[in-house]
């Protein structure tokens, strides 16, 4: 298979990028993705060229390391995929397919299709822990906590913080991330004790990082590779009307 691909060039955040055609020739449709870019990056390097630089670690949809636009869509657009397990069996020979970083103020560019996302990291560390001593499994194991509950929060602790649904979004909200790690703590036993502190501190620190607004279009959950459910930010907003009427030390 062969592929004419438009990539995003870029030096870094303080410099002017521009697409770039390249022409990569032995792709099969088994590869990933992120290998048939290793194949341009190894014929860049034979011709003493700057490889193309991309976030990557496991490659198994599990780090959210990877991410960047695909024909315009945050991982390809295939449902529920990262784009490190996207397959070229998804191309056809002779396709033009356009490559570019994720597009928000808060994500600046590093290189290339690398973007800076330690935004996620200081809104986590705002407020997305939990001071109780949770135990052993045995220990844990004796919490009554009913399935649907338990169920809900495991959904929502499958956010892998790669900012597809940040990019995906118009206003380049970060509701849907934020909304994962508050939902995921407030509905356990254990995430009770920060309850209000946490979506207060979370969402001012979403808002300190100059993310967008959220206007209910859900862009952010039809890219989502864990498929978190856009009622999780109704969850969050529920959470954070409860914090401003009730504060810290009160129950439901």
């Amino acid at each position: 298979m062969r592929l004419h691909l438009k990539i995003w060039r870029q030096k870094n955040s303080q410099t002017s990028g521009k697409f770039v055609d390249y022409d990569v020739d032995g792709v099969v449709s088994d590869m990933s993705f992120l290998e048939m870019l290793d194949i341009l990056n190894d014929s860049l390097s034979k011709k003493n060229e700057e490889p193309v630089t991309f976030d990557h670690d496991c490659r198994e949809g599990i780090c959210g390391s990877c991410g960047f636009m695909v024909n315009g869509l945050a991982h390809g657009g295939v449902p529920k995929t990262t784009v490190c397990q996207l397959y070229m069996r998804n191309f056809k020979d002779g396709d033009t397919v356009t490559v570019e970083p994720w597009r928000a103020q808060s994500f600046p560019v590093i290189k290339d299709l690398a973007v800076n996302r330690t935004a996620f990291d200081r809104i986590i560390a705002s407020g997305g822990y939990i001071s109780s001593t949770v135990g052993s499994a045995t220990d844990g194991n004796t919490l009554p906590i009913p399935r649907p509950i338990a169920e809900s929060a495991f959904d929502a602790a499958a956010c892998i913080g790669c900012g597809a649904c940040v990019a995906a979004c118009k206003n380049a909200s970060a509701m849907l991330f934020v909304s994962a790690k508050v939902t995921q703590m407030a509905l356990l036993p254990q995430g009770q004790v920060e309850r209000a502190e946490r979506v207060e501190a979370m969402v001012a620190a979403m808002d300190e990082e100059k993310f967008g607004s959220c206007t209910n279009e859900a862009e952010c959950s039809a890219v989502c590779p864990k498929g978190i459910s856009f009622k999780t930010i109704t969850r969050m907003n529920s959470e954070f009307i409860r914090a401003n009427i009730f504060g810290s030390g009160n129950g439901e």
